[in-house]
């Protein structure tokens, strides 16, 4: 009965009829018209700010009491890697059994191990309990992929509200990883060395409980569901989410490194958020405009990830923050396009799981560009790093021009 009444909604979408007020909705209004959407998209947005803290909040915890940067980074390496081996499991899982019935027990397990991650450091523990305690925040799932899987089931048949639901989410991506940090730095450094983590986890498990509670929009199990994964289907794409995170990465660590070398490293912070303001902003607009080809939202990405490159060789700072700015807005466009992408290459029954594996082929491409990004600058200084964002986004462009077939909009 719950289904049949969202898809009566659905169907009604098109039709704009006005408010009590006299106006006619837009297409967010129409989206948060529909039955549980607010419910289950307020638990997402809790669950999905502690993932841009848990990063920044272990490094400071870390190196604020271990008096170590390079454990601190060793640490959280170490998770990064955990996940890209277990989030694709969990994903399966989720898709295969339901999300409430894995994702809540996957998330209790990442906030013990969140938690024994905090009492390890504040007792002295040895090294190796660090390294165990943030492996198992790996098992964290995927709230991103599965608030997007509840749309896809929710409107399977409006093409046009997909499209606003998928821009929608990439922009809640940008705000949480955006205000993230800057939330987790402020608790870090403002209340205790270990409030960061302890919040990002109390939020996780808050959210999640939120989100799963909303049992009307889950999309169905499918235990039925074939074995191997969509990766043949996906391995282009996933190359293409690679060199997408080389960009990510490469752009993040020389921001810091510039900003630095002009002794302005407590404004990396601000800075930076300029970027993922501009993608937040851009990812809501394109969700009310018809999307564009993938080649398309790439030529511009390719274009505006040289602006960064060229404000650096102007040597100004103001200029930088602008270019940032203006590549920010270039981002959303491809992200929403090139997860469209993976929707239309997936099976319906792995969608989870496919979705999952483009933030782990983003995840190594981040690990990958902040590694190239630091050699770079140790060998040729902070401004020629921003040809490797460059020279990311031109190879993603190669890739959907040449490796990916059928390259029109898939909303």
């Amino acid at each position: 009965m719950a289904t049949t009444g969202t898809t009566l909604v659905i169907a009604s979408m098109p039709d704009r009829r006005p408010t009590r007020a006299g106006r006619t909705p837009g297409p967010y209004g129409r989206l948060f018209a529909l039955p549980g959407t607010r419910a289950f998209t307020a638990g997402n947005l809790l669950a999905r700010l502690p993932m841009g803290m848990f990063g920044i909040s272990a490094v400071m915890m870390i190196a604020g009491q271990r008096g170590s940067y390079a454990l601190a980074g060793a640490v959280t390496a170490t998770g990064l890697a955990a996940t890209a081996v277990v989030a694709p499991w969990t994903a399966r899982l989720v898709d295969r059994y339901g999300q409430a019935r894995i994702a809540v027990p996957a998330t209790l397990i990442a906030v013990l191990g969140s938690l024994s991650l905090v009492l390890c450091v504040r007792s002295g523990a040895p090294a190796w309990t660090l390294f165990a305690s943030y492996a198992a925040t790996a098992t964290t799932p995927n709230i991103g992929g599965m608030s997007r899987a509840r749309w896809t089931h929710l409107l399977r048949d409006s093409r046009s509200a997909h499209h606003t639901a998928m821009a929608f989410e990439q922009a809640a991506d940008e705000l949480c990883f955006m205000l993230g940090p800057v939330a987790a730095a402020a608790l870090c450094s403002a209340v205790l060395p270990e409030a960061g983590t302890l919040t990002a986890a109390a939020l996780l498990l808050t959210g999640m409980l939120v989100f799963t509670a909303q049992r009307s929009t889950e999309p169905p199990p499918t235990r039925t569901a074939r074995a191997g994964t969509p990766l043949a289907e996906l391995r282009p794409l996933l190359a293409l989410f690679l060199s997408l995170g080389v960009m990510f990465g490469a752009m993040e660590v020389a921001s810091i490194a510039y900003l630095g070398s002009h002794g302005l490293g407590a404004a990396s912070g601000p800075v930076l958020a300029l970027q993922a303001a501009g993608s937040c902003a851009a990812g809501l607009l394109y969700g009310t405009l018809r999307p564009r080809t993938l080649p398309t939202c790439l030529a511009a990405l390719a274009a505006a990830m040289a602006l960064p490159w060229a404000a650096a060789a102007t040597d100004s700072v103001v200029l930088l923050g602008c270019a940032l700015l203006l590549a920010g807005m270039a981002t959303a466009p491809t992200m929403v396009t090139a997860m469209s992408r993976v929707h239309a290459a997936t099976p319906p029954t792995r969608l989870n799981e496919g979705m999952t594996l483009a933030v782990t082929a983003i995840l190594a491409g981040i690990a990958a560009g902040s590694a190239s990004a630091g050699w770079l600058i140790d060998h040729s200084g902070t401004t020629a790093p921003y040809a490797l964002p460059a020279a990311a986004a031109l190879t993603a462009l190669a890739i959907a021009a040449t490796r990916i077939p059928h390259c029109n909009p898939v909303p």
